[in-house]
């Protein structure tokens, strides 16, 4: 067993510094085993104790996991002096030392991995990795399976190579718009945008749906996140052929 203070063990976890999270247990914030935290002096097992933050989990390895629904408008970025970014969107006492794992542009929505674990965001993040990303897009004009085969062949994105193959499922080919979800490897500059556009077609609507193993679920609405259960966290750690 590993026998900590319970103000140790928040501070680890970056849910603040020893005094704020003295603040947090006084507040009734904290809940450890099913039973509300009174005690910031009170001894936890740090390895087997469910330790929860306004009902969310902290992780016991001293690592914060969120899982955020990113709506349209809000910069993928720690600190912006003109606008909201997403870790604004999380609660002041928590964001020390969280970064968001990889960008989505300003107007794509979808999921996105805030953490302060450098070495995992490395490994999602590392091109040779070849994390799958997935999104759903609605563009403007019909998709056909020509459009299919040229995104499978790696099109010219105006680089000094050209895009790795991506997968393009049709949903729904409308003549005025089509729907589509979009499957990545790599993670170039506007690349969803930018493989449409290689087509002649604009992107209307995009949405980040899937990062490796990690789905985002139904029920999350865009500006709303949650911490990652040890399941999903496990099994974005684990998956060899990923990571």
């Amino acid at each position: 067993m590993s026998i900590i203070r319970l103000d140790k063990y928040l501070a680890d976890a970056g849910a603040g510094t020893r005094s704020q999270v003295k603040s947090l247990v006084k507040a009734g914030r904290i809940n450890v085993n099913g039973v509300q935290a009174k005690d910031y002096g009170m001894k936890i097992d740090a390895e087997t104790a469910k330790v929860l933050f306004d009902g969310k989990p902290i992780s016991r390895q001293g690592f914060i996991y969120i899982m955020m629904n990113k709506p349209a408008g809000v910069i993928s970025s720690t600190e912006e002096r003109n606008d909201q970014t997403v870790v604004d969107l999380l609660p002041e006492e928590i964001r020390r030392g969280l970064f968001p794992v990889g960008r989505l542009d300003r107007d794509t929505e979808g999921l996105l991995l805030i953490s302060n674990d450098g070495k995992l965001a490395h490994r999602l993040l590392s091109p040779k990795k070849h994390v799958p990303k997935r999104y759903y897009a609605v563009v403007d004009g019909m998709l056909d399976e020509d459009s299919v085969e040229a995104f499978a062949s790696g099109l010219d994105i105006g680089d000094d190579k050209p895009a790795k193959p991506a997968i393009l499922c049709i949903m729904d080919r409308g003549g005025s718009r089509s729907s589509a979800m979009v499957t990545l490897t790599e993670g170039r500059y506007h690349e969803v945008k930018r493989l449409f556009n290689a087509i002649g077609r604009n992107v209307i609507y995009l949405k980040r749906v899937s990062m490796g193993s990690l789905e985002l679920p139904d029920d999350l609405m865009p500006g709303q996140w949650r911490a990652l259960n040890m399941e999903e966290l496990d099994m974005l750690k684990e998956i060899p052929q990923y990571l």
